[in-house]
């Protein structure tokens, strides 16, 4: 049986949709609470990184380590999905700067597919432009030997791939309802700083999650079906 291993940072912040098309196709998910539990002796055959409020910039000796174990399975070739922290994540463990955005980005945001997005197994057959979560303050260059699928005014790279087998992904493609209250639950104070409330948020997202789980679906097939 295949195995997925998926990196949390918080307890709110799960695989969410991901989740479910692993279950459907009777992938074995083991959890790790990072910052709890440690890093698993290995990174499976697929890698699933999370998100969380804190930086890749922190000076915590796990966010090193998870630094080195996430540059390692994508030296590998292991597929690895990176989300919000875990896109960052990746984009340091190759090499790229992590910063500050010019403001919190959170709900929905539209984006819009590069030239490379457009001829991305995944993201191209979503349509050019559509809308997509989101909750973070930081952003990244595109790393070396990366390619940019997605971007938004104001953040212009939103995705990239590494290889055939990694995607980091600024935004949340597996959130769930339940998700987006424990995110609006647990960090009321990000919502205050952005000008909108927990209603306006979850009013907007929700008839979207389909379409955005529908590309979650779409991602885990790829990564889990295409030739290494």
């Amino acid at each position: 049986m295949q195995r997925a291993i998926c990196l949390q940072h918080v307890s709110f912040e799960g695989p969410g949709a991901f989740a479910s098309s692993l279950s459907t196709r009777m992938v074995n998910l083991e959890r790790y609470l990072v910052p709890q539990d440690g890093l698993p002796k290995d990174a499976g055959d697929l890698l699933i990184v999370m998100g969380g409020p804190m930086s890749v910039n922190d000076s915590d000796p796990w966010i090193a380590e998870e630094t080195a174990f996430i540059r390692s399975a994508l030296r590998t070739g292991t597929p690895v999905i990176g989300v919000c922290l875990g896109s960052q994540f990746m984009a340091k463990a190759l090499g790229a700067t992590v910063r500050s955005g010019k403001a919190l980005e959170i709900g929905m945001t539209p984006v819009r597919l590069t030239k490379d997005g457009k001829k991305d197994p995944v993201f191209g057959a979503a349509r050019d432009a559509f809308e997509v979560f989101e909750w973070h303050g930081e952003i990244f260059d595109l790393p070396s030997d990366c390619v940019p699928l997605v971007g938004s005014e104001m953040a212009p790279l939103q995705a990239f791939r590494y290889g055939d087998h990694a995607y980091g992904l600024l935004f949340h493609l597996e959130m769930e309802e339940g998700g987006i209250d424990s995110l609006c639950r647990e960090c009321a104070s990000d919502l205050a700083k952005a000008h909108v409330t927990a209603s306006h948020v979850k009013s907007m997202a929700t008839p979207q999650l389909p379409q955005l789980h529908a590309i979650a679906d779409r991602l885990i097939d790829h990564l889990l079906t295409a030739p290494r």
